[in-house]
Formats: structure tokens, C-alpha cells, sequence
């Protein structure tokens, strides 16, 4: 008779590493969305950014996004995990303290002010406390604050200086991320009061948007031959980006349940159905108002698409969905194609990659659109507040659209002080912008790196001023009077 083989380890009964409370079919979905937010901004953002610019400027820009990841990591763990969930500092603010320690990180997720509770003290829905462990819950939340982080450099590529950059997002992270992220989910006086940001319409799109557009004033422009000439250095790896970005949504809109349950699965659904539709009227209108389909235009539409349904994803049905995606992609295009064009202050703002448009301007709308169109059976599965709706269906979704606006309003004012106090405070210690020398010269002046082996763009190389990872070199014309490099000795 052949010996069974005995059950492996994470099997067998009365395992610390599985306590009753755990649900290993959400933790594992927990960690997946987790994992495919994380792949949005990396790779996803770095090869999108990195692509989407001119080619002095790859290295830079892809640098950007690298940096914040791993940054914002660091600080999260250390300190604003728990000003976003954690106890109550003020109505808008938790209170700091690091999310490092075992007992902390092993023990059952929850969100300590998530508790919500009638007008006569009763509790009306109670606190929310994820059936997996905690570290899954720091981890996947971290996610989300390092995308948004990622999404203002957008604003300011191309010519902000590294090293302000470096100091803006810590700082920015602590003073203005942390805010909306209580305030709307971590228990804060918005989430409270029945404001609905499903997954980050606010808290992330808008908030990044208007950050980015505050970032890019007072940074300033980058040189007038970048922004009347700025081509993608390579479209297909762009798509590449983009695509990584429109499926890593899934995990984005799948896992703010914090579960694997039915929300989860209506948002999946919504989410690339709005996506699809956005850019498919976005492409339609390039075609019909300027002849011919715009690959970077899809792109865009794809993004208004996925941030505009973002708010509402689990608590509207999916035929809104189609509707709020058909808005996303023609009125951010307009706001884009058209009342850009038109407004001076607006031209006057150098806002490299449009973060405005296809992320604040959709986030709003998308706020506001889910203020109309939030179902209430939906909402009843997920929303602190029960009764909450949207205006369509009547009752007490007449307040939500208010709700929505004032939610907005806050979030706006927030990053529009926030920022701009954050960028002057740096100002004093270091210049906001590259100097002109680097400007002109893009990666090669900044990092001593190029994306690629070629000349091009016009740039001049000065290993003498600039550096060289060989050393020096000897810089002679060739036949054709260019500058070549000879004589170059690599000290192993």
C-alpha cells in the first residue's frame, strides 16, 4: 500500500499564519490588485513617460517615476500609512506613525475611524476590517499613493530640476496626498458625511491634476523649442506603457472593496468599459475635426476614460458606465483640443503631458457624474452611509450631487495651497527649473546618461563640461563634420 504524502505546510491545522479571521481568497486578490497597480507606474508610467517625450528627455522623465516609487515606499511605511488610516489627528488628518512593526503588520487589516455612525450614536455601518492582514492592506494602498505621486511629474517633465524633485515628494506626500486620502477614506470628516470617491477620482486623479497644474506654474516653462516641437521618441513603446496602465486598472478599481466580492466584479467590468468607450469618441472627434486618428490621442482617451469612471466603478451600473465614458472622452478633449487653444493663462501654465485635462478635469467629472448616476442597491454594498444615491434615482440623492461638489471643492483648494507652499519652501534652498544649459542639453547634462546610442534632436555632447562614464574623450570631426569620439580607454 503506497504512503500518502503528507500536506504541505500551509495546510496543516492550527498554523499561525492562519488565523481564523483570514480569508486567503481575498488576501490573494488583495495582493494581486496590489501587484497590478504597482505595475502600473512600474513599468507602466516609466515606459509611458519615457516614450511620450522627446528623446533628450527619456532618462529624465523615466528617473522621475522611478525615484517617487521607491520614495513614497520609504515614507509610507514610515510615516503616512497611518496619517491616511490611521486614528484621528483632526478631521482632515490621521495621525503619524510608523507601519513597520510585526504585531502591527500581522494582525487583521482595519481602518480605525472607518466606524460611521447615526445621529443618535448608534452605529450604522461598522468598522471596516478586511479579512486579510495588515501589511496586505499598507502595501496595496501604498500602490495608489505612488501612482499619484507619478502622475504630477507628467506636469513637469522635461524641465524640473532633479533635485527639487526630490525634496517636492516627500513632502508633497505628507502635506497634501495623506489629506484627501483621510478625508475620503480613511474616516475622515468627507467620508463621514457621504461623499463618494470609489477608488480615487479625488483622492488620486483630481488631486494630482490640480497638484500638477500648481507644480507646473510655478516651475515654470521648459525651453519654447521643446514645447513648439516635443515628438515621441518611440510610439510603440508608448502603447506599451499605455496598455500596462489600462489593465493594471483592474487591480486599481478591482481591489478598493478590499475583497474579492461581487463590487469588485461590477467595478472590473465598468472600468474597461468606460475606458473602451472613451477612446474610441476621443479617436472619433480627432477624426472628424482634424482628418486623421491620433495614436496619442487614444492614449489620452483611453486615460480619461479609465480616471473618469474611477469615483463610481463599483456603485453605477454598467450602461452609466458607457455614458460616463462617451462624457470622458469628448468633454476633456474639448477642455483639451479646443479651450486650451483659446485660454492664455492656460497656455501660459506649460502642463507637459495635459495632466490637467485627462486627469483633473476627468476626475471632477467623474466625481460629479457619480453623484447622478450612483445606484443605490450598488452603493448600499459598499458605501459607509446607507441610503446613499445618486440624483437620478430621487430621495436623498438630491444632497449627493452637493456632496460631490463640495468634496471636489475641498480636494481642489487643498492641493491649489498645499503645493504651492511645498514649492516655495523649496525655492529657497534650490532652483525650481534646470538652468538653461541643462535645458538644452536634456539627459546626457542631468544623469550623464542617454535612452539611446544615436545622436539626434540637435543636442551637443561636452564630455569636458558634462562628463563621461569612460572619461574624458578626444571630440574631433569626422568627414562628415560631425563630432565623433576617439581614443576612448576603459580602466577595468
Amino acid at each position: 500500500m503506497a504512503l500518502q504524502p503528507p500536506p504541505a505546510t500551509a495546510y496543516l491545522p492550527d498554523l499561525p499564519a492562519v488565523p481564523d479571521w483570514l480569508n486567503k481568497g481575498d488576501n490573494a486578490w488583495q495582493l494581486t490588485a496590489a501587484t497590478f497597480v504597482g505595475l502600473q507606474s512600474m513599468p507602466g508610467l516609466i515606459i509611458l513617460y519615457a516614450s511620450i517625450v522627446k528623446k533628450k528627455w527619456a532618462v529624465n522623465s523615466a528617473f522621475m517615476a522611478l525615484y517617487a516609487f521607491a520614495a513614497v515606499l520609504i515614507c509610507w511605511v514610515l510615516l503616512c500609512y497611518r496619517m491616511a488610516f490611521g486614528d484621528e489627528l483632526l478631521p482632515f488628518w490621521g495621525k503619524g506613525a510608523p507601519a513597520l512593526g510585526q504585531k502591527y503588520l500581522a494582525r487583521q487589516a482595519r481602518v480605525p475611524e472607518s466606524t460611521h455612525y447615526r445621529d443618535n450614536g448608534e452605529v450604522e455601518s461598522p468598522i471596516n476590517q478586511p479579512l486579510y492582514p495588515m501589511a496586505t492592506l499598507v502595501y496595496f494602498q501604498f500602490t495608489f499613493a505612488a501612482i499619484t505621486m507619478i502622475l504630477v511629474a507628467g506636469s513637469v517633465l522635461g524641465r524640473m530640476n532633479i533635485r527639487a524633485w526630490m525634496a517636492f515628494v516627500p513632502l508633497w506626500l505628507v502635506f497634501s496626498y495623506t489629506v484627501g486620502a483621510f478625508s475620503l477614506w480613511g474616516g475622515g470628516f468627507l467620508y463621514h458625511w457621504g461623499v463618494i470617491d470609489y477608488s480615487g477620482g479625488y483622492v488620486i486623479h483630481l488631486s494630482s491634476g490640480i497638484a500638477g497644474l500648481t507644480a507646473a506654474y510655478w516651475v515654470g516653462p521648459r525651453l519654447k523649442s521643446d514645447r513648439e516641437r516635443f515628438p515621441p521618441n518611440n510610439v510603440l513603446l508608448m502603447l506599451c506603457g499605455a496598455g500596462l496602465l489600462w489593465m493594471g486598472w483592474s487591480g486599481f478599481n478591482g481591489g478598493a472593496p478590499y475583497a474579492a466580492n461581487i463590487t469588485a466584479s461590477v467595478a472590473v467590468l465598468n472600468t474597461n468599459i468606460s475606458a473602451a468607450t472613451s477612446l474610441l469618441v476621443w479617436t472619433t472627434l480627432d477624426v472628424i475635426f482634424f482628418g486623421k486618428p491620433s495614436v496619442i490621442g487614444a492614449i489620452q482617451g483611453m486615460m480619461t476614460g479609465l480616471a473618469c469612471i474611477t469615483p463610481g466603478a463599483g456603485v453605477v451600473q454598467s450602461w452609466a458606465a458607457i455614458v460616463v465614458g462617451i462624457l470622458a472622452g469628448s468633454i476633456p478633449w474639448f477642455t483639451m483640443m479646443i479651450l486650451h487653444k483659446k485660454s492664455i493663462w492656460l497656455q501660459n501654465v506649460d502642463d507637459t503631458l495635459g495632466v490637467f485635462h485627462t486627469h483633473a478635469v476627468s476626475g471632477l467629472l467623474g466625481g460629479l457624474l457619480t453623484g447622478l448616476l450612483a445606484e443605490p442597491t450598488l452603493c448600499s454594498m459598499i458605501l459607509p452611509v446607507t441610503g446613499s444615491q445618486g440624483a437620478f434615482y430621487g430621495g436623498s440623492g438630491r444632497k449627493q450631487f452637493l456632496k460631490q461638489l463640495v468634496g471636489a471643492c475641498f480636494v481642489i483648494g487643498w492641493n491649489l495651497v498645499s503645493t504651492t507652499i511645498i514649492l516655495l519652501v523649496i525655492r529657497i534652498f534650490m532652483p525650481l527649473r534646470m538652468p538653461e544649459n541643462e535645458l538644452l542639453i536634456g539627459d546626457d547634462a542631468v544623469h550623464g546618461e542617454e535612452a539611446y546610442a544615436l545622436w539626434g534632436d540637435g543636442e551637443k555632447y561636452d564630455p569636458n563640461r558634462h562628463g563621461s562614464v569612460f572619461g574624458a574623450a578626444e571630440i574631433t570631426p569626422n568627414d562628415f563634420g560631425h563630432s565623433t569620439a576617439r581614443g576612448v580607454t576603459i580602466n577595468l
